[in-house]
């Protein structure tokens, strides 16, 4: 028995200073910053033996599910876009795991076709805290009760659900897995990059080849932080980056997004000091700066904008070496 509280002891003092390590030196890597009882993403353990699902496979190691059982829906929580050059734009969750829509579901009335081996394969996601991404349509957000009375997330009637293969942020292995499956776009539809380009058209939106984190100089500001779609990331100074706390929570996460997860090799000109993942209180997963939770305005409408700067007096762009841009010492 003492042997084995000695081990747990050293593996929890080890977890502590490989923390306490990358927050606030060269060599932070992506590691939770506050453990507070995060499931794995859905489908992401044993994805990596290769294993290569069609639809209605049982997809051996998926998170969650035991022999015969398909895994635990998860939550999406706050909802964002991501532009991929090959597919548009595409809806992920808050972690940014690409959410894939099935043929054989109905948008009308709003029905899965995905039960039993396909669930293991195709994780449903559930409703629970679902919050659309900023600058989509809410109301598009809605519900279904499966067979086995989990509600399902669905988006403009279709059932949105994860895949097993997709173990990284960014991951879209599944688009056009079975010629069935399609990752969603924003608007429920298959993301495509002609419904993309049918967007709003306006000059000032990203090319799609930005970086999950990279730097925009702006006329007033200077070098900024902006996130994948081109938009400028903000701090909050009431948050703290040790111990990492947040301080925006419920009605303050509707004006200010999180940023998700960001791949610390999908970074160019951003610091990587610190660079790790902040497990919050409410279960969304936040990229955080040099342990800084890191986030966007709602109020910004197109990449250029910097609505949020000094708002309060407590909201600041970011630097690409995570200084307050334009606040007092």
């Amino acid at each position: 028995m003492n042997t084995w509280r000695n081990a747990s002891l050293a593996a929890t003092a080890a977890a502590v200073l490989a923390l306490t390590t990358a927050c606030g030196q060269e060599q932070g890597t992506n590691t939770n910053g506050q453990s507070v009882g995060a499931a794995n993403p859905a489908g992401a353990a044993g994805s990596g033996s290769g294993y290569e699902a069609a639809p209605g496979a049982g997809a051996p190691g998926a998170a969650g599910a035991g022999a015969g059982t398909a895994a635990a829906a998860k939550p999406a929580g706050q909802l964002a876009v991501w532009d991929s050059k090959k597919l548009g734009k595409v809806l992920t969750d808050s972690e940014g795991f690409t959410l894939y829509r099935f043929d054989k579901d109905t948008p009308e009335p709003p029905k899965s076709n995905c039960e039993g081996d396909c669930a293991k394969t195709w994780p449903v996601v559930a409703a629970g805290d679902a919050k659309a991404a900023a600058g989509t349509d809410a109301s598009l957000l809605g519900e279904i009760t499966r067979t086995d009375g989990t509600k399902q997330l669905t988006v403009d009637g279709w059932p949105m659900y994860r895949y097993v293969k997709d173990t990284s942020p960014g991951d879209a292995n599944g688009q056009n897995v079975g010629g069935t499956w399609f990752a969603s776009a924003p608007d429920g539809k298959k993301a495509s990059p002609a419904a993309a380009e049918g967007g709003s058209g306006s000059a000032e939106e990203p090319s799609g080849d930005l970086a999950g984190l990279s730097v925009r100089k702006d006329p007033k500001l200077g070098d900024i932080v902006v996130d994948k779609n081109g938009m400028t990331v903000y701090r909050f100074t009431k948050d703290t980056a040790w111990p990492m706390k947040t301080a925006c929570t419920d009605a303050c996460l509707d004006k200010w997004p999180v940023v998700a997860p960001v791949a610390k090799n999908d970074v160019d000109g951003v610091t990587t000091k610190g660079f790790v993942t902040f497990d919050r209180p409410d279960g969304i997963k936040q990229q955080t700066l040099n342990c800084s939770p890191i986030y966007t305005f709602a109020g910004d409408k197109k990449p250029g904008d910097t609505n949020g700067q000094g708002v309060g007096g407590t909201w600041f762009a970011v630097s690409p070496d995570n200084e307050l841009v334009g606040a007092s010492e």
